[in-house]
């Protein structure tokens, strides 16, 4: 009976220690999920044990389209989600994406869209129910292409492009059949030949496996956003204890520093793995990189211009935007706020 009683005063009763489902589309062994790791385990030791999370792979509970909605119902505690993906709801957030010209680094990306998320209360508002726990940038991609290699821009004409939302009119213009689809996806329609390629960045070869069923990687420098990336339902979020609100709080940043971190690991990787497979690497002309980043910055304009049919006034987050990045890629604030 001591012995029961001792051990029970050094560990936290069952009753204390409170479990969060945690869900993602990815396997264990992704960059995002061992960042994702990291996370729970600062959760765990930060809480003394008494807030643990359960994690649940590869697509079990949480799909890449209605991963927000499947969260605010409860489907699982914890998840990633996908702003970018979803066709309703979340038109500022999809679109702001494309805002990122002159940004390089994954700080870089997270410091503007936080910029711009505190200018607006648009942002706020489509995130209604979620309490967001991770704001996610990425390495900047190119162009991966299955059969033929790029040399210039007027070589992707005709060709069937996976590509995020904000490149899809880019894109078009350049006379390319672009698509969106969840990156879940992309390898098989590769494989299939339902795509000739995708906007992607090097680490893909290896995480992705993309080096299994591709051959070309153009060097175009391709802007890459940011968003909210891992979120729990606000009902939830509203159960939980003070001191289990401030461990998550400050996990904020420590899984945002995971994320930068097994990213750059993964670009690494991913070069290692085309450089085995013998993808073959081609540079564009500098003549086209112009072209192509004043096209992105035309129709990002357009972009955030159209949102004004739903009520969004884009223009100002965009002009955000353009006012806080500087011209060595580094981001200060500009602009209005609310």
């Amino acid at each position: 009976m001591v012995l029961l009683a001792l051990m029970a005063c050094g560990a936290p009763q069952d009753d204390a220690v409170v479990e969060l489902v945690y869900a993602t589309p990815y396997s264990p062994n992704h960059p995002f999920s061992l960042a994702d790791q990291q996370w729970m385990k600062f959760v765990h030791d930060r809480s003394g044990g008494t807030l643990r999370i359960k994690p649940n792979w590869s697509g079990a509970l949480l799909s890449s389209e209605h991963s927000m909605v499947e969260l605010r119902h409860g489907v699982a505690d914890i998840g990633l989600i996908t702003p970018i993906y979803v066709k309703g709801g979340a038109h500022l957030i999809r679109l702001q994406s494309g805002f990122y010209s002159g940004t390089t680094s994954f700080e870089q990306q997270v410091a503007l869209y936080r910029c711009m998320a505190a200018s607006s209360p648009q942002f706020a508002h489509e995130l209604q129910g979620l309490k967001i726990l991770a704001i996610q940038g990425g390495p900047l991609p190119g162009i991966v292409t299955t059969h033929k290699p790029l040399h210039s821009l007027d070589d992707i004409q005709g060709m069937r492009i996976r590509a995020p939302t904000e490149l899809l009119n880019v894109l078009k213009r350049l006379g390319a059949d672009p698509v969106n689809m969840p990156m879940g996806e992309v390898y098989s329609a590769l494989a299939k030949g339902v795509l000739d390629g995708v906007i992607a960045p090097m680490d893909t070869f290896r995480s992705l496996h993309f080096a299994e069923v591709t051959h070309y990687y153009a060097g175009l420098i391709v802007p890459r956003g940011a968003y909210p990336a891992r979120a729990m339902s606000e009902q939830r979020w509203s159960l939980l204890s003070p001191e289990h609100r401030a461990v998550l709080e400050e996990g904020i940043a420590v899984w945002e520093a995971a994320l930068a971190r097994q990213t750059e690991i993964a670009l690494v990787a991913g070069e290692q793995a085309a450089e085995a497979a013998k993808i073959e690497f081609t540079a564009l002309p500098a003549a086209d990189q112009t072209r192509f980043d004043d096209l992105y910055l035309e129709l990002a304009r357009g972009n955030a211009s159209s949102l004004s049919r739903y009520g969004i006034d884009g223009l100002a987050v965009f002009s955000v935007a353009r006012a806080s990045v500087q011209p060595d890629g580094t981001v200060s604030c500009r602009g209005g706020s609310h």
